[in-house]
């Protein structure tokens, strides 16, 4: 009886922390379609005086969110991809760190216009202390401009990394 218990209790546990409500979900959703109408060519100021070029295309039957940055560190390429998982809007960054944080979107505005991912794991990491990317904060002022904070993390501290002011660029 007791193993039993405890399963039911752990299936219970399992179930609650990888689901969401109705609501949420369509938040999460609402937030996808949002990120899909980045579709084509950007540009990115920093506040710390470096631009970069990103790219948005629409993948893979409309399920995932493809952004190339190109320059934002000299000579390389860095990739994002946006996508639902189990009713989650969920990002992967493909860093120059050479790992792989995976965020959730943790906080939408009403109206959708600012959407915060938090770290939830990453691949090509030994432990959560390994520097990487770890929180992005996505404000869109309209259909052609947004800017984008985010986070480094690294051996138990967080800090913000410059803003970055995007423009459409066709």
């Amino acid at each position: 009886m007791l193993i039993h218990s405890v399963l039911t209790t752990l299936i219970l546990l399992l179930t609650t922390t990888t689901s969401i409500d109705k609501a949420t979900e369509r938040a999460h959703e609402r937030a996808f379609e949002r990120i899909k109408k980045l579709e084509g060519t950007w540009k990115g100021r920093s506040t710390r005086g470096w631009s970069e070029q990103m790219t948005y295309r629409v993948i893979a039957n409309g399920s995932i969110v493809m952004e190339t940055s190109f320059e934002a560190h000299p000579n390389e390429t860095m990739v994002t991809m946006f996508g639902l998982d189990r009713g989650r809007l969920m990002l992967t960054h493909y860093c120059v760190a050479k790992n792989q944080p995976r965020l959730v979107a943790g906080d939408i505005s009403e109206d959708g216009k600012k959407i915060t991912f938090n770290f939830l794991d990453g691949t090509g990491l030994s432990s959560r202390d390994q520097g990487h990317m770890d929180k992005a904060v996505f404000h869109f002022t309209d259909d052609d401009h947004y800017t984008a904070q985010w986070t480094w993390y690294q051996n138990g501290s967080e800090r913000w990394m410059e803003k970055i002011e995007c423009e459409r660029a066709e």
